[in-house]
């Protein structure tokens, strides 16, 4: 498929690439890799902390999907700033000035610093100096949240309508140790993690069946561990009506230098190798 045959549709909220005419009932995203600060977001801490949750080129690794006939939609403002994996109404009190028109309700994700809103950038820094403004959040969680799951959902319906049923990849990437905001704090983590809240999003055969396409590749892939999906795979599934979703966390360590956040030279090798593992995965979908 030529660059001329794609599709892009550019906003505020998300970048969407897609063929003229999608041919397999899949779709993209990726959430977490744009890196740029959006207007009027004045963090208390540096840049560098704020790029360790930076899911850096996760776009770039599938931008692949388009030309096997997928859509593939990133978004255009950072987790750090709100994150389209929590909940809409995962939020810190603490963090907003003035009352939101519907109830919070904090989770676990929220208590250890990373609900929708950053508290945290790392386990000891933090990214707000003061609270935000409620209008000030409603109309971020309005133009930027809402207007990304918005698409999302779309796609995926319009797969399925097409199709009978759509596979939806959530695609993330992971630090190579886990740190203390994590569930497996100092543990090493293996390539590729993907998950489907044990068999709540996907049916576990698709799931296992991607899982097993990143081992024939050589990758060392866990299901469900430490990794079992957030709100992204939860909002837009529904497996009995033919709508699975999975994440997949791809470790840093693969394909870029951590601290320095540069590409290193395994890039293009792991961008190829992903490309393989999808065209095994939907051969047949």
């Amino acid at each position: 498929m030529t660059v001329q045959e794609l599709l892009r549709d550019t906003t505020k909220a998300f970048d969407l690439v897609q063929p003229a005419e999608a041919s397999i009932p899949l779709v993209v995203d990726s959430p977490h890799s744009w890196r740029h600060y959006p207007e009027g977001f004045d963090p208390a801490c540096s840049e560098k902390d704020l790029l360790t949750s930076w899911d850096a080129w996760v776009d770039e690794l599938f931008e692949c999907s388009p030309a096997l006939g997928a859509p593939l939609l990133s978004a255009r403002f950072p987790r750090f700033f709100i994150d389209p994996n929590r909940a809409r109404d995962d939020i810190d009190p603490t963090l907003v000035d003035g009352p939101l028109p519907f109830p919070l309700n904090p989770t676990q994700k929220t208590e250890k610093g990373f609900g929708l809103l950053r508290r945290n950038a790392l386990p000891d820094v933090l990214v707000y100096d003061a609270p935000i403004p409620a209008a000030t959040l409603l109309a971020n969680i309005e133009t930027y949240y809402d207007a990304y799951h918005a698409r999302l959902g779309a796609l995926i319906a319009e797969t399925a309508q097409k199709f009978g049923r759509a596979v939806h990849l959530d695609c993330h990437s992971m630090k190579s140790r886990g740190n203390a905001m994590n569930d497996d704090p100092g543990a090493l983590r293996p390539d590729i993690v993907v998950s489907d809240n044990f068999g709540k999003t996907s049916d576990p055969a698709i799931t296992k069946r991607l899982a097993d396409e990143f081992t024939k590749a050589g990758f060392r892939t866990q299901i469900n561990d430490p990794y079992k999906g957030a709100e992204l795979i939860k909002l837009h599934s529904d497996p009995n009506a033919g709508r699975h979703s999975i994440q997949i966390e791809i470790n840093r360590g693969l394909y870029m230098d951590e601290e320095a956040f540069r590409k290193s030279g395994n890039f293009q090798t792991v961008q190829k190798q992903i490309e393989k593992v999808l065209q095994a995965f939907t051969k047949d979908l």
